[in-house]
């Protein structure tokens, strides 16, 4: 018996020391696989949003860190400034596009921001194309700063056409530098996220919405589509993000209401609420200012990761 234990180890340390050589006979053992989804995970940006620029990332480092277990992820393009209704149309597109790429029957659409309403419309118009959406710090609400703007441009003279060259500039920009090629039209943007053309949209496109404001919307909707959403709720998280001094100045018109300096915790619930109170401003949660974040609260890849993973075991 003794000699058969000696006999088990030795071969043992043989096998460990000799892995390196023949790791390729045993990778199959330790594959991550942790956010391998069955369908592939769509990401859609936000307002002035892009997939990237000179290098920088809209969804900082998210891409790699989804498909280094597994996933099969895609970064949209779309209008940077314009209608909810103008950009899911074009984001429908792409999805047709990844479908007859990959060869897969649907996809895990994940919005950020305006991309919350966003991926909305294309799970409600295409349902037949969407697994699952899930809104970051979404705008399904409404969002009180376009309130504020939409009152400014209505009672100010001269404010509209500021506004609109400002933000059709901007948003121009940012088109060109990314190669997108899209129409922008910052007032059509604006006036979508307003609360009361919120609220329309709301009304024509339902689903997965809660029935009362800061409430709990169903997980799974009359369309077959699975809901889900979180957000942040801290405009000031890091002083060394530049980001967060415009975060807190904006914050001012929630006049205290919990938010992450751009989209109030209650406008961002859909479907499950996850979790709507993340220590991150409304940069954080798409990983930026380029990875700069609270150290006192999850790093953003990760919550995208738990996320893969939840869909993962869902069987999407």
């Amino acid at each position: 018996m003794t000699k058969t234990i000696h006999w088990f180890i030795a071969a043992t340390l043989t096998v460990a020391i000799s892995a390196p050589a023949h790791a390729g006979w045993f990778s199959w053992l330790f594959k991550d696989t942790y956010t391998e989804t069955r369908y592939p995970i769509v990401l859609a940006h936000g307002l002035f949003g892009f997939d990237s620029i000179a290098g920088i990332e809209y969804w900082y480092g998210i891409p790699e860190e989804l498909r280094r277990s597994g996933a099969d992820v895609y970064v949209t393009q779309f209008s940077a400034a314009n209608s909810t209704e103008v950009r899911g149309e074009q984001l429908a597109r792409q999805v047709e596009q990844i479908l007859a790429a990959s060869g897969a029957q649907k996809v895990n659409l994940i919005g950020h921001s305006h991309g919350g309403p966003t991926i909305r419309y294309v799970a409600s118009v295409y349902p037949q194309y969407v697994a699952s959406a899930s809104s970051v710090a979404g705008v399904n609400w409404g969002a009180k700063l376009a309130d504020v703007l939409q009152g400014v441009s209505e009672n100010i003279s001269l404010a509209e056409g500021t506004i609109q060259l400002l933000g059709n500039t901007l948003a121009n920009v940012i088109d060109w530098a990314s190669g997108g090629g899209y129409e922008q039209d910052i007032m059509a943007s604006l006036g979508a996220l307003t609360t009361e053309q919120t609220l329309a949209f709301n009304a024509l496109y339902p689903e997965g919405m809660p029935s009362h404001y800061c409430g709990e919307g169903a997980e799974l909707a009359s369309n077959g589509v699975r809901y889900y959403s979180w957000s942040g709720a801290a405009p000031l998280t890091n002083p060394l993000d530049i980001s967060d001094p415009f975060m807190g100045l904006l914050s001012l018109v929630f006049a205290g209401e919990k938010n992450d300096g751009l989209v109030s915790s209650c406008s961002s619930h859909l479907g499950k609420t996850l979790r709507d109170n993340y220590r991150m401003n409304h940069l954080d949660e798409v990983n930026q200012f380029i990875g700069i974040h609270s150290l006192l609260d999850t790093d953003p890849k990760s919550v995208f990761r738990q996320q893969a993973n939840r869909l993962k075991n869902k069987g999407l």
